[in-house]
């Protein structure tokens, strides 16, 4: 189905079709603006391109829940690569992927036939890889889609805080600036999370065979990266 897909875009070249593009794409239920100090520090080399994957931030929530997936997601990103073109060819095409983020990276990578403006060049791959473990995908899958309600951003900051101790150090003030674009007014009052709680719902109907099958696919693919790659992985 059809449907918008938002994106951030940070450029400080002096050129607004540079040819230096870096895409950006956050983790399952993240959002674009987790990149802006990375935007912010590359934007004066390159057009730096963080979209709001489909169901996340400002970007429309899909009629299907089936559709929340990877497959549907590098489709999207292929057309926003096209419509990134349209405004000045892209010379050099690298990415950065968290978690979700790399999986699409990966397919995009990976896949010679897919027509993309240019090669992706340069690939990092954070806090993820072609392994996917069935016990992480349950811990996930556990929280992703819950109702919550904030009272004030800095209650959602120490919430969401308390879900991602795994994203390390950070002051006060930074993690605000994280948590904040993360929210959204409910109409009864109160904040709520940016997604569409259905984005957790082929999670959780997925078997640890659909997960091994899965896991054999994005193997096939990370195989056929020729992309310079960069595995991160913070403890």
């Amino acid at each position: 189905s059809e449907h918008r897909m938002a994106y951030w875009e940070w450029n400080a070249t002096g050129d607004p079709a540079h040819p230096h593009v870096i895409f950006c794409v956050h983790g399952l239920t993240r959002q674009g603006r987790d990149f802006d100090v990375l935007a912010r520090a590359l934007a004066p080399y390159a057009r730096l391109i963080c979209p709001d994957v489909a169901g996340r931030g400002h970007s429309d929530w899909l009629a299907d829940p089936k559709a929340y997936a990877v497959p549907q997601y590098a489709m999207d990103m292929l057309a926003l690569l096209h419509q990134v073109q349209l405004r000045g060819r892209i010379g050099q095409l690298d990415w950065v992927g968290t978690s979700m983020g790399g999986l699409i990276g990966m397919c995009l990578a990976g896949e010679p036939q897919l027509p993309l403006p240019a090669p992706i060049r340069r690939l990092v791959l954070n806090d993820v890889g072609p392994t996917v473990e069935w016990a992480a995908l349950q811990r996930i899958s556990a929280y992703v889609g819950q109702p919550v309600k904030f009272t004030s951003v800095e209650q959602a900051a120490a919430a969401l805080r308390i879900i991602s101790s795994g994203f390390g150090p950070h002051t006060d003030a930074e993690w605000l600036a994280l948590t904040a674009p993360m929210l959204k007014p409910l109409p009864e009052g109160g904040l709520g999370l940016h997604y569409d709680p259905a984005i957790g719902e082929s999670l959780r109907a997925m078997s640890a065979q659909d997960v091994a099958q899965g896991q054999a696919i994005m193997w096939q693919l990370y195989e056929r990266i020729t992309a310079q790659t960069l595995l991160l992985r913070g403890e």
